[in-house]
């Protein structure tokens, strides 16, 4: 083979175009795949897209189940925890050398290098898992915005004559097609445009939450709100205990980003190396976001007290300026679109690999037909548009079964939270750093995942016991409005 023939990396079976005999050209990195151009502003994009999402929606909520001690202390808590472990898992990227070692694409591939092709399988199926969970959720909170604009206008337009009560489900539908469209994206590398919109989006309306709080603290002309939260009395010793566990959970969802980390992390260009990049990132995006969810869960629980909503732009009723709460609820589901697509274009890739291994000679699945679309060429394979429509198919129809957004973050947050954003991170940074047992850094790490999967635990009880009870008093597709 002559210097300039086409070659393969043997691992991947990669295309390496043009590799001359002292190495890459400069249109390709080391592994062969096409030159990274992401950098810390592109990586910030993608982490506050990933973090800021409809988690803040319920921080209000939470902070207001908690009381002013315990609820600002346990986002510390969390964003602490969120910012140390994804620098450690950061550093696993690369296995051996920080800048020359093998790359791990994805939070898999960090296991089996790590730990072992045994625990892959178990940990796969915890991954994925949670990334299903967050489309739901993203699903259920983008088509309660939609639903809210849809109110607010038909309020107008009756002006209050109207009590404006419509199903969630035609808007989970609509939101359903729109994911439809945007999911026939090729992967995730042509995504960052829309998590730069969706960013934007983020902080749209997390201004505006703060700022309704804010308002709306100005006309009482006091911070409402106690020491412990909600007092028993206004809900049961029973229902205290379960909200307080269930905001735990509220407000670990809200927080981590693990699951697409290495995704994030394989867009970066380097020197410097990715791992230092994303610690950079992480830094960044996780004082910006914590800032913000302070202010707005302490404004809403300031401007609410115990009436605090599970979302303030849904569950507020219509307040002046109605256009200014269109904005904002436009804004959410704007940001759960780009959103949505972060968390499912891991999965989409997960099925199209297996696919192409299993059926390697099937058109179907492997042949690509060219389309001219909108001065570009766009290029459809029947098997990508066939499963992915399917899986935003399914997720809609489990969004309109389970449309109890609090509940359901709760769930997500206590699942999320342990195994992927503390104990994995945990045990790949001790085989990657090849830290001695018992030593003193592994003691501290080890605790460190213990105590999280305590509150896991709890906070998983604590919404589990919220989803019964809210399925005792609505029922799946009767009386939803």
């Amino acid at each position: 083979m002559n210097s300039t023939s086409r070659a393969y990396n043997s691992k991947f079976d990669l295309p390496m175009v043009g590799v001359a005999s002292d190495g890459a050209p400069p249109s390709f990195d080391d592994d062969g795949r096409p030159k990274r151009t992401g950098n810390f502003w592109t990586a910030s994009a993608h982490i506050i897209t990933a973090v800021i999402g409809s988690g803040v929606l319920s921080l209000g909520w939470a902070i207001a189940q908690l009381g002013w001690v315990a609820g600002p202390a346990v986002m510390l808590f969390f964003a602490f925890v969120t910012y140390t472990t994804s620098v450690l898992l950061a550093k696993c990227y690369r296995s051996g050398d920080p800048a020359t070692g093998k790359r791990n694409y994805t939070y898999i591939e960090a296991v089996r290098s790590n730990l072992g092709a045994s625990k892959v399988k178990i940990f796969g199926f915890v991954q994925y898992l949670n990334l299903f969970g967050l489309t739901l959720g993203y699903t259920i909170a983008a088509s309660a915005s939609m639903l809210a604009i849809k109110q607010s206008i038909c309020f107008r337009h009756s002006r209050g004559k109207n009590p404006c009560q419509f199903s969630t489900y035609p808007v989970m539908i609509i939101f359903g097609i729109i994911e439809i469209v945007f999911s026939q994206i090729p992967d995730f590398h042509r995504t960052w445009w829309l998590s730069i919109v969706a960013a934007v989006m983020s902080f749209t309306y997390s201004t505006v939450i703060l700022g309704l709080g804010i308002a709306t603290i100005a006309e009482n002309g006091k911070f409402k709100g106690s020491i412990s939260g909600m007092t028993i009395g206004t809900i049961t010793k029973t229902q205290k205990l379960h909200r307080s566990l269930q905001a735990l959970g509220d407000i670990a969802f809200a927080y981590p980003y693990s699951v697409i980390l290495f995704e994030i992390q394989d867009t970066l260009k380097s020197p410097p190396t990715e791992a230092k990049t994303m610690k950079k990132a992480t830094l960044f995006c996780v004082t910006v976001t914590t800032t913000f969810y302070m202010l707005c869960g302490s404004m809403g629980y300031a401007a609410f007290g115990n009436k605090t909503p599970g979302n303030p732009l849904t569950g507020l009723g219509f307040y002046n300026p109605f256009w200014l709460l269109d904005i904002a609820n436009s804004a959410v589901v704007v940001h759960l679109v780009g959103a949505y697509q972060l968390f499912a274009q891991p999965i989409f890739a997960l099925v199209e690999k297996w696919a192409a291994r299993k059926w390697s000679t099937s058109n179907f699945i492997t042949k690509e037909i060219r389309i001219p679309l909108f001065g570009m060429n766009y290029n459809l394979n029947f098997f990508k548009l066939l499963s992915r429509s399917a899986f935003v198919g399914f997720t809609t129809i489990i969004s309109m079964l389970l449309p109890f957004f609090n509940d359901i973050t709760g769930i997500l947050g206590a699942l999320l939270f342990w195994p992927l954003t503390v104990f994995l991170p945990v045990e790949l940074y001790i085989s990657h750093e090849k830290i001695p047992k018992w030593s003193k850094s592994w003691i501290r790490l080890q605790v460190l995942s213990i105590s999280c999967l305590v509150i896991s635990i709890a906070a998983a009880a604590g919404s589990i016991a919220g989803v019964i009870g809210d399925l005792r008093a609505h029922p799946p597709f009767k009386n939803n409005s």
